[in-house]
């Protein structure tokens, strides 16, 4: 792997350019479109083409969302049996992280783990944002939807 392919804080969300640059723009366009034709000449036709321009929008939204939560829940379970396997006995600690301060954990690296959980319990760190920003050791994860 290259050094401009190393995953980091600064390069590590995840763009899907036909995703984020051609389905995304053609439904938004394609939306107002239906809406623009609507007001200029309302029909029932016209009416019906903009309901359904919203409901694949919306659906399409709602269908990206629905597989973002699934991996949230893979990445809490990953990072439930990475900690308990780095912090035994630490369990309370463990089932106190929030979801995203787990999806942030992810990207520690096994050592720095002891030590971001006591900044987290201290306070110190809690954010995801923060919590990504406090990491020294990236651990990169390239498997994201």
């Amino acid at each position: 792997m290259s050094d401009d392919s190393v995953q980091n804080y600064a390069n590590h969300a995840r763009w899907n350019p036909p995703f984020h640059f051609v389905v995304v723009p053609i439904l938004g366009i394609n939306g107002i479109v239906a809406l623009v034709m609507l007001a200029r000449t309302p029909s029932l036709a016209t009416f019906w083409a903009a309901l359904v321009a919203l409901a694949i929008a919306v659906g399409f939204v709602l269908t990206r969302q629905m597989a973002l939560r699934v991996q949230d829940r893979v990445i809490r379970l990953e990072e439930h049996l990475r900690l308990e396997r780095l912090l035994p006995g630490r369990h309370e600690d463990i089932e106190s992280l929030s979801v995203r301060q787990l999806i942030a954990l992810r990207f520690a690296a096994d050592q720095e783990v002891p030590h971001m959980i006591d900044r987290i319990m201290k306070g110190e760190i809690t954010t995801k944002h923060d919590i990504k920003l406090a990491v020294q050791h990236w651990r990169p994860d390239h498997l994201r939807a």
